[in-house]
C-alpha cells in the first residue's frame, strides 16, 4: 500500500470499479481544514475521465503496470492492430484505449500498458510528439492579421490542427499528442 505522497502522473490506481490512470494531480493545503489531493483520473476500460479528491495520507493501492513497445500496423473493423516487434504477436485495441488515435500512422511505435498480474491490455500511449506531413492547408496571406494568427490544416492521418500562417502544405510539423496541437516545424 502507498500513500497520497506517491501520486504521480501516469501511475495506475486500483479502485473497486476498475483501474484508473492519474492524468493530473494537485496537492492542496487550504488555510482551514485538512490537506487533500485533487486528481483527474481516466478509467482504462471505458476511457471515462472523472475528478476525484483524496484526503492527504490516505492509503492507496497502485496497479503493477508493464509498458511494452508495439508497432501500429493498420485499422480495420476489429479496431486498431498492433504488433510486438520481438515476438510478432498481434493485438487489436478499441479507439477509447488509445490516447490520440487521430495521430496514428502506419509503422508508428507506441507503448501499450499491460496489467502485470493479469496480462490484460489497459491502454495505448503514443509518444509525446509525432511528426506528420500537412496534406491540405490554405495559403496564409501576408498582412492578414496583427499577430499569432492560425489557420486549419489537415494532416496525413486525417487529423486537423491549427497551424501558424507561415506553415504551408507539404511541410512536416511536430504535433503534441497530449494537447493535440502544433508545436513547431520539423527540422530534419
Amino acid at each position: 500500500m502507498a500513500s497520497t505522497s506517491d501520486i504521480k502522473n501516469g501511475k495506475c490506481l486500483v479502485k473497486p470499479n476498475g483501474i484508473w490512470q492519474i492524468v493530473e494531480f494537485q496537492h492542496v493545503k487550504p488555510g482551514k481544514g485538512a490537506a487533500f489531493v485533487r486528481t483527474k483520473l481516466k478509467n482504462l476500460k471505458t476511457g471515462k475521465v472523472v475528478d476525484d479528491t483524496i484526503p492527504a495520507g490516505h492509503r492507496l493501492e497502485f496497479a503493477r503496470v508493464e509498458r511494452r513497445t508495439y508497432q501500429f500496423l493498420y485499422k480495420d473493423d476489429m479496431g486498431y492492430n498492433f504488433m510486438n516487434n520481438e515476438t510478432y504477436e498481434q493485438i487489436a485495441l478499441e479507439e477509447h484505449q488509445i490516447n490520440a488515435p487521430e495521430f496514428l500512422k502506419d509503422g508508428n511505435s507506441v507503448e501499450i500498458l499491460f496489467h502485470a498480474e493479469k496480462e490484460e491490455v489497459l491502454a495505448c500511449e503514443l509518444p509525446q510528439f509525432v511528426v506528420l506531413e500537412i496534406t491540405q492547408s490554405d495559403p496564409g496571406v501576408k498582412g492578414d492579421t496583427a499577430s499569432n494568427a492560425t489557420k486549419p490544416a489537415t494532416l496525413e492521418t486525417g487529423a486537423k490542427v491549427n497551424v501558424p500562417l507561415f506553415v504551408n502544405e507539404g511541410e512536416k510539423i511536430k504535433v503534441d499528442t497530449s494537447s493535440k496541437s502544433y508545436v513547431e516545424r520539423f527540422k530534419g
